[in-house]
């Protein structure tokens, strides 16, 4: 083992013992050699693969960040998966509104709510478009100026709201899920104190996805069903944009019960988002893709969650994701991220790798990032057949899993 016990092998071999496995088993749980572990465990190599560490903290019933240490998902170079994370962090350490909170604040050139609010809202496209590498780069610049700007009015809060949400949609979408949960506590903190009920339920919807990520789903699904019902006492004729994020808070509800199992709450949450979908029509309002089309796609991912890959199959092939509004680019690769996984699970692996190169060609980034697409890959991998699934191996490398 690793003379520093605190070392990502080390850390690795004590969780491994509390749950009484040998090395050559959990090696095989997570398909790679009893060599290969015993090398980890003594620091001689890293985990290379974000799609094994995640797969062992599964099989060890930890978070990563228990295996890696703060900031989880390091390779061998001991580098985040997701590079900008570690300085969006640092931008969230910055607490630069601490010092006006105490003394007052100095007369200094500062950004305006305006031009603050015009950069968040193409940070948030740039994250809805899947260029995750972009829009990590521009955060750290953008959290800090906001706090710089302070204010404790309705307008600086709303936008506060706004840069931490896009912060949080971010960093959970590419497996940062600690960072992701303070970026959207801060972001329901700051829309708290904006006056607007719509902007609260749209960051308890953010809210729900992280803590769902983090493995609470029930947690989660409390959350979603307390703000949907919030906003239900504050809608007299709500307009587009609150019925949007009602909409929203169901199917994040739905997310949240299929993980929990819960197959009648998962059918009422998506028969009820259904019904607020005719009365929107689809849309992206309030940055929510709410709509007939998003509202198919969370019954495709509940089926998956539940075990009913024939039904997402059938679901996912009678959409037509052309219907999405323009720059949706993420919820149009995530179809055929669904559909992949759902023909993996049915054992078609050719057609599960020509839907994977299919998301890749639309956002390589996606692909690469997204926890449960290098899932798939490696579960494809363990069974290759090599003659009818020749490109699957390249796109394991690109994807970073092998």
């Amino acid at each position: 083992m690793s003379g520093d016990e605190n070392a990502p092998g080390a850390r690795i071999a004590r969780a491994r013992r509390r749950r009484g496995l040998s090395q050559s088993v959990l090696a095989g749980l997570v398909g790679r050699s009893e060599s290969w572990l015993s090398q980890v465990e003594r620091g001689k190599r890293g985990v290379d693969s974000y799609a094994v560490l995640t797969r062992m903290a599964q099989v060890l019933r930890v978070e990563v960040e228990e295996l890696t240490g703060p900031g989880g998902g390091d390779g061998e170079e001991g580098q985040r998966v997701y590079e900008p994370a570690a300085e969006i962090e640092r931008a969230m350490m910055g607490y630069q509104a601490v010092s006006a909170s105490i003394g007052g604040r100095e007369a200094a050139a500062k950004a305006t709510a305006v031009d603050l609010r015009a950069r968040a809202s193409a940070a948030y496209a740039g994250y809805q478009a899947t260029r995750y590498d972009d829009t990590g780069r521009m955060l750290p610049a953008l959290i800090r100026e906001t706090e710089a700007a302070g204010g404790d009015d309705r307008e600086a809060c709303s936008v506060r709201a706004l840069v931490y949400d896009t912060a949080a949609a971010l960093l959970h979408r590419v497996g940062e899920t600690s960072l992701a949960w303070t970026a959207a506590d801060r972001a329901l903190a700051a829309a708290e104190l904006s006056g607007r009920p719509e902007l609260v339920a749209l960051q308890a919807y953010r809210l729900t996805y992280v803590i769902a990520g983090r493995k609470h789903p029930a947690e989660a699904l409390e959350l979603a069903m307390s703000a949907s019902a919030g906003l239900e006492r504050v809608m007299r004729a709500p307009d587009a944009d609150t019925l949007s994020v009602y909409g929203a808070l169901h199917l994040a509800g739905v997310h949240a019960a299929a993980a929990v199992y819960d197959r009648a709450m998962t059918a009422t949450l998506l028969a009820r988002a259904r019904e607020i979908a005719g009365r929107t029509g689809d849309g992206n309002r309030m940055g929510t893709a709410f709509g007939h089309v998003n509202v198919a796609m969370h019954a495709i991912s509940a089926s998956l969650q539940l075990g009913d890959a024939k039904t997402a199959i059938e679901t996912a092939e009678s959409l037509d994701p052309a219907s999405l509004p323009a720059g949706l680019t993420g919820r149009r690769t995530q179809l055929n991220l669904d559909l992949a996984r759902a023909y993996q699970m049915r054992k078609q692996d050719a057609a599960a790798v020509n839907l994977l190169l299919a998301a890749e060609r639309l956002s390589p980034q996606l692909v690469r990032y997204d926890g449960r697409t290098r899932e798939v890959i490696t579960s494809l991998l363990r069974r290759e057949h090599q003659p009818s699934t020749p490109e699957l191996r390249p796109l394991a490398r690109r994807a970073g899993v092998i």
